[in-house]
């Protein structure tokens, strides 16, 4: 049979099942969707039997749905066969592998960090090695996502790796058995220094996740801890399901945690807590941040909708969609955005309305003039239409310039390889600090890199003179520009001691990552993180907490104010 004719039977057979599909579901939009299938078919048959240069069928399909998909929603996405592993690692925090990340810096593969206890860790790979080959194919000059499908595969094959470790010169090759990689939705639970209250932080909302929490606080509570913190930032959430079970860990059996409406009935759902409560009446403060969403929504919202936790830190992300994913032939999966979530006080937190679009396909945040005042159970003021905002909010905190290119330039993590690699041990993660011979040593070393960078002064001043040059009247201040600039270029030279402590605190945790790994960076972040500090005072003060739980308030703003409770 020739590539003609089985692209036209191929087409046939979709057409045929793509039409009985849609008379399944028959809408009265019928014959838009059938006339359009037709041209789509045409055109695709159109394309792979006459264009000048070939073209690759199945990749040209893939472009085709992206782009499509692309015109609704960030959530609805295609997994075509090769995809699965990247898909089954987002639902459930499993995927075959070496168990290691890779970065690529420099134009260099670099192992950034491996997964403790897995098959890379276990091999002697450690962050910073350079991988150069897999499978004798050279992967120098590939992209870091090239590379990590390459790795990927199913548990029990075999691959080779040749890599040059840290420190060395020549190469190695190792021989890796592939095996199932489940990283663990909480990384870490302790109790805090100096304190009674226990710590949980939670990454993702993977299958069996709320059971990760129900051990993690079953454990803090045998240690006798009188307070908890959930710390969800950074979390991009995952399994609706997931939230509700760690919502129910704090609230009574039977309570209303969520309710989803569709564009079908029978996505209008409503979710319980059906299980017996792990503790009502534990002071609970949960921590999110701008990266916080979905799931991580839903849990803090309900906690707040229901007044059973104290949230700290950033107004969350804002996205309140709810997805299912159906497979497809050949081993192909769709993700599908099929509703939208309400939590207990009957608020929505989308903050994007992807219906309407502006001219440019540009998608806007939801207006002021259609936002709308809900009530928690006690009668706080809380809003809809732009992610949960905390009941204490963090200061915002920008990082200065010189460490942002500190980071961007990989100079952290490099210098963090080198100390490890002439310093055998170091103390506990939650204890470790950087002397000032350390720093002086970091200073050292970075003084043979190139760190340049341009200070938001510096910017602003090359915009007037642009702006200057085009009015032709940069002759008028080319003196008093150069004066300042030079003043500028000189204070910048002091930036790494102006800016030591907030540069020790980034050197302390990529070092401390050389040692202990996920567990250990996740300690070290804890000393110096201000929401988790803050949240350990409140949480000490009964008095205080249960004044702001049941502070009463006017709406900043004359919106119609909607009651569920």
């Amino acid at each position: 049979m020739s590539f003609t004719s089985k692209i036209k039977k191929w087409i046939a057979a979709l057409s045929i099942s793509l039409i009985l599909f849609v008379g399944l579901a028959y809408t009265p939009d019928y014959f838009e969707i059938s006339k359009n299938l037709d041209i789509f078919n045409a055109i695709y048959r159109e394309l792979n039997i006459s264009y000048v240069d070939g073209t690759k069928p199945g990749q040209l399909m893939k472009t085709g749905i992206d782009a499509m998909l692309k015109s609704l929603d960030p959530y609805t996405v295609y997994y075509t066969e090769n995809d699965i592993e990247d898909f089954r690692f987002m639902s459930t925090g499993e995927y075959g592998g070496i168990g290691a990340l890779v970065n690529d810096i420099n134009g260099k593969i670099i192992i950034a960090e491996p997964y403790e206890g897995f098959t890379a860790f276990k091999s002697g790979i450690r962050a910073g090695d350079q991988l150069i080959g897999v499978n004798n194919i050279n992967v120098e000059g590939k992209r870091s996502d090239e590379i990590s499908n390459l790795l990927k595969g199913q548990a029990g094959t075999s691959l080779k790796v040749k890599l040059i470790k840290a420190g060395q010169t020549s190469s190695i090759e190792l021989i890796l058995k592939r095996e199932e990689i489940k990283t663990k939705s909480v990384p870490y639970f302790g109790v805090l220094p100096n304190s009674e209250t226990g710590y949980i932080k939670l990454t993702a909302f993977t299958e069996n996740c709320s059971n990760e929490v129900k051990e993690a606080l079953l454990n803090l509570k045998n240690k006798n801890c009188k307070n908890i913190i959930l710390d969800l930032k950074g979390n991009l959430g995952g399994l609706l399901i997931e939230a509700v079970n760690i919502v129910n860990l704090f609230v009574d059996k039977g309570q209303e945690i969520v309710y989803t409406k569709g564009k079908t009935s029978n996505w209008d759902k409503s979710y319980l807590s059906v299980n017996n409560p792990i503790d009502i009446k534990i002071p609970l403060a949960v921590l999110v941040d701008e990266n916080s969403a979905s799931a991580s929504e839903i849990v803090s919202g309900a906690l707040q909708d229901l007044d059973r936790a104290i949230i700290i830190g950033k107004r969350t992300y804002g996205k309140g969609l709810v997805q299912q994913t159906k497979p497809l032939m050949y081993n192909s999966q769709i993700k599908i955005t099929v509703a939208k979530y309400y939590i207990p006080s009957g608020r929505c937190v989308q903050a994007l309305d992807y219906s309407n679009k502006n001219e440019e396909g540009r998608v806007e945040k939801v207006p002021d003039s259609l936002i709308t005042a809900f009530k928690t159970k006690k009668g706080r003021i809380v809003y809809d239409g732009a992610g949960v905002m905390p009941d204490i909010k963090s200061s915002e905190e920008k990082l200065n310039t010189v460490l942002i290119s500190l980071l961007s330039k990989f100079h952290i993590f490099n210098y963090a390889t080198n100390y490890a690699l002439k310093t055998p041990t170091i103390i506990d993660a939650s204890n470790f600090k950087l002397t000032d011979e350390d720093y002086n040593d970091f200073m050292t070393y970075i003084k043979t890199q190139d760190y340049s960078y341009k200070s938001n002064i510096e910017i602003e001043l090359e915009k007037l003179k642009k702006d200057a040059e085009e009015e032709q009247s940069f002759g008028l201040i080319k003196s008093e520009y150069e004066t300042l600039l030079n003043k500028l270029i000189q204070d910048k030279k002091d930036d790494l001691i102006k800016h030591k402590s907030e540069i020790c605190k980034e050197l302390e945790t990529e070092i401390v990552s050389r040692y202990y790994f996920q567990k250990g960076r996740i300690e070290s972040n804890i000393k110096n993180d201000k929401d988790i500090n803050q949240a350990k005072l409140l949480l000490s003060d009964s008095f205080k907490t249960e004044s702001i739980l049941s502070k009463i308030e006017k709406p900043t703003k004359p919106f119609n104010i909607k009651k569920k409770f």
